[in-house]
């Protein structure tokens, strides 16, 4: 039966997703503890998104630029950052060099997000690390590498990683996320069907890692060198943009996902997203944990 079954014959939600508007605007985002702010202008758009529950095997990392995978982590809480710390990058390797053959593979620190009320983190911190902590979840359609800093950032990774090694061929900077609280969550992620895009899509947005959150004002400044840091994708709303989730998932799940493969004849980013969703009974505040990994290809 599933064998037959098509994107129509899913279960589908509407719900509301930021994108950016129209125009031109000065694109950066401050991240600080507890916190994170956009200076660009955004504006909600309502979008219908398919359950990917029954038609996960479909669903790849080639064709649409994400995957399902099973898993069970050795981790039984979460928000035990010495056991994430110590145990957790290496089963995201071991995962992704099963699930994609990858020869080389970097895992870039972990973030646990959350919908539930985070005001009482947010003060400065001398030397924030924008890892290994708690944030609220990214509320705006975005891809954390823009086309531009993915590929230099992944050779600047490689050369320190394997000094010795030769190059490669393709690398893939991923997102292996996965939720830790009970189903349903109240606030789950959406991730777009990588084809659905243009390759042209998408503007530039900043990364800046600060101490404390700085005055709009001081948002807005030149900053000299800015050609030059990290810096995300955000996408303004286009009405063929095809967006899935997957319900009611668990923490013996795992939703892997592009940010940029080198690879373009496949699906070769994956814009997400987190939304509300009150389309099932009994919701509860979402707790996610998300890490960053380079995986490199002969």
């Amino acid at each position: 039966m599933t064998g037959m079954m098509t994107k129509d014959d899913v279960r589908t939600v509407q719900a509301t997703l930021r994108y950016l508007c129209e125009g031109s605007f000065v694109n950066r985002r401050f991240v600080s503890t507890g916190v994170e702010r956009n200076t660009g202008r955004y504006e909600d758009h309502v979008v219908t998104i398919h359950d990917g529950r029954d038609l996960r095997e479909f669903l790849t990392l080639d064709s649409h630029g994400f995957r399902l995978l099973d898993h069970r982590s050795a981790i039984g809480d979460f928000r035990d950052k010495e056991a994430v710390d110590r145990v957790y990058a290496d089963e995201a390797v071991a995962l992704i060099r099963e699930a994609t053959g990858a020869a080389r593979i970097v895992p870039r620190g972990w973030m646990i997000r959350t919908a539930g009320d985070l005001s009482a983190r947010v003060r400065k911190v001398v030397g924030y690390q924008h890892q290994g902590g708690i944030q609220p979840p990214a509320g705006e359609v975005h891809v954390d590498f823009s086309p531009h800093s993915a590929p230099r950032l992944a050779e600047q990774i490689h050369r320190v990683a394997f000094p010795d090694a030769p190059g490669f061929s393709r690398f893939i900077a991923f997102s292996l996320w996965r939720t830790f609280s009970p189903p349903p969550q109240d606030c789950p992620l959406a991730v777009c069907d990588g084809r659905s895009l243009s390759d042209d899509e998408g503007v530039p947005n900043t990364l800046h890692v600060v101490d404390e959150m700085p005055s709009p004002e001081e948002m807005l400044a030149d900053m000299p060198g800015e050609d030059e840091r990290i810096a995300a994708s955000i996408f303004r709303h286009r009405p063929g943009h095809r967006w899935w989730y997957f319900s009611n998932m668990t923490a013996d799940e795992a939703l892997l996902f592009k940010f940029y493969d080198s690879d373009h004849s496949v699906a070769w980013r994956c814009p997400h997203t987190a939304f509300s969703d009150n389309s099932l009974p009994g919701a509860r505040i979402r707790e996610s944990i998300e890490m960053r990994l380079f995986a490199y290809f002969d």
